[in-house]
């Protein structure tokens, strides 16, 4: 069975805002980051060397704030199986304090390498992430 893919990450200095917390795009950032890193910690070597993913949509809540110094756990899993070239995927950001500071659902469409071109999610390679919670 798939598993969720977890990191910590520490907001630095350079993360925060005029508002003195992480600015959005940086959330973006991090988004981008664990999708990767889950990516390539889960996937067959094979395919990562075949195939990369680009996103075509962020849906983001912000729901609190996080300030330089402070650690937050970004957790990230697939909640259904592809459709098409896409996978949705879904990230949440745990503060300090135990609660979601931020949560997304990001799509994103895979690219042949080769090719460049989108193509379909084969089931082998969307299999790895699936049922994961």
């Amino acid at each position: 069975m798939a598993s969720p893919f977890t990191k910590q990450i520490m907001a630095l200095p350079e993360h925060i805002d005029v508002l003195g917390h992480v600015n959005n795009a940086v959330w973006v950032q991090w988004m981008e980051q664990v999708s990767v890193e889950h990516w390539t910690r889960d996937a067959d070597p094979a395919h990562v060397d075949a195939y990369i993913w680009v996103v075509t949509r962020h849906e983001i809540d912000y729901r609190g704030n996080v300030t330089a110094g402070e650690t937050v756990t970004a957790r990230t899993w697939i909640p259904d199986p592809p459709r098409g070239a896409r996978f949705d995927r879904l990230i949440e950001f745990t503060g300090p304090d135990g609660k979601v500071k931020v949560a997304a659902r990001s799509t994103w469409a895979m690219i042949e390498k080769e090719t460049g071109r989108l193509m379909r999610v084969p089931v082998q390679v969307a299999a790895p992430f699936l049922n994961a919670r």
